[in-house]
């Protein structure tokens, strides 16, 4: 599902997430990670770097049950181990079971 140089609106973010677009404003107040860019008009046009964020903290928040401060450590944490040391042997295996978990997540959706 490579979205290219494409830009997702946030009606259909929330159609490929299944989530109220609500909750994905909510979260771009509280996750300083999920910044969709805005046109000139306000609206928001998301990446697919934006989904896959989205979709990590739909997995921690609603699977993994971590609170929103939680949420924002581990995400945190991982955006300053990926920016200060490069990516590990088990942050390469946390990666791909974290992309096949979402994986699943859209496969499911799908059915």
């Amino acid at each position: 599902m490579g979205l290219g140089m494409n830009k997702l609106s946030i009606g259909k973010v929330c159609e490929i997430v299944d989530l109220p677009q609500s909750v994905l404003r909510y979260w771009e107040t509280v996750f300083e990670q999920l910044n969709p860019q805005k046109s000139e008009g306000g609206t928001r046009r998301y990446s697919q770097e934006d989904v896959d964020m989205i979709l990590v903290i739909k997995e921690l928040l609603y699977k993994k049950k971590f609170t929103i401060a939680g949420a924002q450590s581990f995400i945190a944490g991982r955006t300053e181990k990926k920016s200060t040391s490069g990516i590990g042997q088990g942050e390469l295996k946390e990666i791909q079971e974290e992309l096949d978990d979402i994986l699943n997540i859209l496969t499911s959706s799908k059915e």
